[in-house]
């Protein structure tokens, strides 16, 4: 059913402004692992689906391949990545390390309780409502061809 009201103001604007909010937070609690959140969910990502190559790394995570490789350099050079020789030696595996998954782990408590913080400010239910429209929303742009795959939650 259609309403004769329309949306005011710029969606993007809102989608933002909300996420720097909620950025914010995050940021604020995961940081305290010595981690950014960016930082956190490349480790999450190689945890759940390491060792693997580079491009399918970007692509699971909707990055290009030079924001890829900048974000790397740091957790390889912390010990927490490694990046090996793959099948052959023109090809490349990242995984994560011992110290990688430790570091990981203490950044994950630190996102539990980001993400009970935000819970506790929206309430479980509008957040239950917001993942699941944005999820609806996500889904509507990728059968239109306008997205791209992104982060999962961690």
């Amino acid at each position: 059913m259609q309403t004769a009201e329309k949306p005011k103001g710029c969606t993007n604007f809102h989608l933002r402004r909300l996420l720097r909010q909620v950025s914010r937070l995050y940021d604020a609690e995961v940081g305290k692992s010595g981690l950014k959140t960016t930082q956190y969910s490349l480790l999450s990502h190689v945890l759940h689906l390491g060792p693997l190559r580079p491009s399918d790394l970007a692509q699971a995570m909707g990055l290009d391949a030079s924001t890829l490789t900048r974000n790397l350099k740091p957790l390889i050079a912390s010990g927490w990545l490694v990046q090996v020789e793959g099948v052959d030696a023109r090809s490349r595996l990242i995984s994560i390390t011992e110290t990688g998954r430790k570091k990981r782990s203490e950044a994950q408590r630190h996102w539990h309780a980001a993400q009970k913080q935000l819970n506790e400010l929206l309430g479980v239910d509008r957040v239950m409502s917001l993942h699941a429209l944005l999820d609806e929303s996500f889904a509507l742009m990728q059968q239109a061809g306008e997205g791209v795959e992104g982060e999962d939650d961690e």
